[in-house]
């Protein structure tokens, strides 16, 4: 069952009502059958504004977000794109809608097989579902041009950041484990970043990347080597 016309215009009007201007953008979410990557007792709310438990003690993102976080990774269509926390899969596919490919990382094995059979045979392009510590990133498939993190870490991962290509762009929320978290963008300067005065890539890292603050926001913890500790 896919999303009626009505339900998928309603995640657009969230998504408008949150700021996001981007057309292609919009039109992701306006694709993208939300139902099918939430458990079945909770179809009935998966096009309510807001998340959704999805086991293992994660949620699928609020689909406002989702086009956020999209909206502020500044996607091409050829834009090679890492999505670390796979979680139901539905942000990577909404990522597929904009970019021309996208490997979405997960820890959780049982969440990474979930995601892998509800992101089958939409029509959108492949998604490729790989099973790590998101915080290392995913070197076999680098550089990217950029990168987009659902859960929330203390600092931008350093692996994560050196895995961006000249004028990449990391969208991952920083702050506390609970509590006060802040959406960020970091762009790797270099040759297709405007504002680089030297073409970048041989200072320090405060150097070599423009931070932005974009929104309040609160995510669950980022769990791994670069991010909070937890059970494995």
């Amino acid at each position: 069952m896919r999303g009626s016309t009505r339900q998928l215009s309603d995640l657009v009007d969230q998504a408008r009502r949150y700021g996001v201007r981007d057309e292609a953008v919009l039109e992701a979410i306006g694709r993208v059958p939300r139902q099918q990557f939430v458990p079945r007792r909770f179809v009935s709310a998966a096009y309510d504004d807001g998340p959704l438990p999805i086991g293992e003690g994660q949620t699928i993102s609020q689909p406002a977000m989702v086009a956020m976080m999209a909206e502020a990774a500044r996607l091409n269509p050829h834009d090679c794109v890492l999505e670390v926390g796979a979680g139901s899969g539905y942000g990577a596919l909404v990522l597929r809608a904009l970019a021309g490919r996208v490997v979405t990382i997960e820890r959780r094995l049982a969440l990474a097989e979930k995601a892998r059979a509800a992101l089958a045979g939409h029509g959108l392009g492949d998604v490729t579902v790989v099973v790590g510590d998101g915080t290392l990133g995913w070197p076999e498939e680098a550089t990217y041009d950029a990168i987009v993190v659902t859960a929330a870490g203390p600092v931008p991962p350093p692996p994560l950041l050196e895995q961006l290509a000249p004028g990449g762009r990391l969208v991952i929320p920083i702050g506390p484990r609970y509590g006060h978290q802040h959406l960020m963008r970091y762009t790797r300067r270099g040759q297709e970043d405007p504002d680089s005065p030297d073409g970048g890539g041989n200072g320090s890292p405060g150097e070599e990347y423009r931070e932005e603050r974009l929104t309040p926001v609160r995510f669950v913890p980022l769990i791994g080597t670069h991010g909070f500790p937890g059970r494995k």
